[in-house]
């Protein structure tokens, strides 16, 4: 081992959580108390710790000193990635506030040279148009890539390293909101994931109860749609008629990124309690001519923002197709999250849809001469009750149609899942009434539920309204929006 690396690990070492200065006295901390939060470059350049502050200026000095080490321009890849692991090791000890300080060193202190930036936009722009416009684009690309990103890929040198990056960003996701700082981090991070698990570099597995245990109970861990309430239920949903599949990386071959749950029926699935009866027998597999993907879950918030959906499905569809030649239908049965708090701040909105007639039904079903927004929502608050021909129960289906059919939000669907099957070229098919009736469904949608429907002929044409702001929806759904008063 070098004298460099032996510096390396020994001035790590004495960054280990529980260190203070013994500089610092109970003084220094009354008049920091009274500061303001100072910035990360001031603490560089300061001598004395302040109250709230993680390291003290000289530690954070030195963790700076060591994340510089790590992308040395005169040391091996190899070498920068040992560096890096020493680091990681140093991170799993620290306390969560000083686990921030470093995030703020990298966040902060590894940014691209202003100045180079500067001049190489200059002769990019000076360059258009001539023949020196690509070399010239090459160098400004170059000139704006941080060392944050050579920082990130020294990490990824070591097998735990990607792991550790993903956790480490994990980590970072709540703290994003409250401090702006951290952003520049993220987004590296972000953009780096995306290219090192790009869908190129993923494998596709089928999960089943012969699985591994320690992967049947990663399923149980990250299940976010409808919770796993015991191993007969996941037995129920890994037996024959089902399937389970899920992206898995080589650097983390045991935790799938993305699973989904698919169920195999003769027809388009209406009710959630049907498919997850643990006592059901299972369907005739000879009859299945519709899967429904019945449970999408995304497992690792550190990679957030990267998407695995759309080619997860496609390739999901594109195995089922192999293994089950009969397959012509192929949908969702899926929750709808925020309509019950769409539904709670628009109702007012909604009302101004009706003629005079449907607003008298409404009336005489809630017994108000002319009942306010708050009447309904209160009328409808336990749904399961309302018969077939109430218009309370119109009223909600009609809402829900128009929440998933219309409304949009910075030029996407409200609704975040169905942001999600929208843009991978679904279209809104059916809703169902009841079709989740546990608590969970009734607070988050009144109890309906959604399918989305993958025309596989369709996929781009519905992109393509989508991206005009039109959302891809069946003719049912169309025939609950409400006319427009000519």
């Amino acid at each position: 081992m070098n004298g460099t690396a032996t510096w390396l690990e020994r001035s790590v070492s004495r960054l280990r959580p529980g260190r203070k200065s013994p500089a610092q006295g109970e003084g220094d901390r009354a008049d920091a108390a009274a500061s303001p939060p100072r910035s990360t470059r001031e603490r560089l350049d300061a001598t004395l710790r302040q109250k709230d502050e993680a390291l003290s200026p000289r530690a954070l000095r030195r963790t700076l000193a060591e994340l510089k080490a790590v992308i040395d321009p005169s040391v091996s890849e190899v070498e920068g990635g040992r560096r890096a692991k020493v680091l990681q090791g140093w991170y799993e000890a620290a306390s969560p506030e000083e686990r921030r300080d470093l995030w703020l060193l990298m966040s902060e202190i590894f940014v691209a040279d202003p100045g180079k930036a500067k001049a190489a936009q200059a002769q990019f722009a000076a360059a258009l148009g001539t023949p020196d416009e690509a070399v010239a684009e090459v160098n400004y690309r170059r000139a704006t890539v941080s060392p944050r990103r050579r920082l990130l890929q020294r990490f990824s040198v070591y097998p735990e390293g990607i792991p550790f990056l993903v956790g480490m960003r994990a980590e970072m996701q709540s703290n994003l909101k409250t401090d702006k700082r951290l952003r520049a981090l993220d987004v590296e991070m972000e953009y780096m994931f995306s290219t090192w698990f790009d869908v190129g570099f993923l494998d596709l597995r089928r999960i089943s109860w012969d699985s591994p245990a320690s992967l049947v109970e990663k399923l149980i861990k990250y299940e976010a749609v409808h919770d796993i309430q015991s191993w007969a239920d996941v037995r129920n949903r890994l037996d024959s008629d089902r399937r389970c599949y899920g992206f898995f990386h080589p650097r983390l071959p045991g935790e799938p990124l993305i699973f989904v749950e698919v169920a195999l029926v003769d027809a388009m699935a209406d009710s959630i309690p049907p498919l997850l009866d643990e006592l059901a027998a299972a369907a005739d597999l000879d009859r299945a001519t519709t899967a429904i993907f019945y449970s999408i879950s995304n497992t690792q918030s550190g990679l957030r923002g990267v998407s695995f959906g759309d080619s997860l499905i496609k390739r999901v569809v594109e195995t089922l197709k192999d293994e089950f030649p009969k397959l012509k239908t192929f949908a969702t049965l899926s929750p709808i999250p925020g309509f019950r708090t769409w539904l709670g701040k628009n109702m007012a909105t909604h009302l101004a849809h009706f003629d005079d007639r449907q607003r008298a039904e409404l009336a005489r079903a809630v017994g108000v001469e002319t009942p306010a927004p708050a009447d309904l929502l209160a009328a409808v608050d336990k749904p399961l009750g309302l018969a077939p021909a109430s218009p309370l129960r119109h009223l909600l289906l009609t809402a829900a149609a128009r929440y998933l059919g219309s409304e949009m939000t910075d030029g996407k669907p409200a609704d975040p899942v169905a942001r999600f099957h929208l843009g991978n070229g679904a279209r809104v098919e059916r809703l169902n009434w009841a079709g989740d009736p546990s608590a969970k469904g009734l607070r988050q949608s009144y109890g309906l539920m959604v399918n989305y429907l993958y025309d596989l002929k369709r996929l781009d044409k519905h992109r393509a309204l989508l991206a005009q702001g039109k959302v891809p929806i069946s003719g049912d759904i169309e025939n609950l929006l409400p006319r427009k008063k000519s």
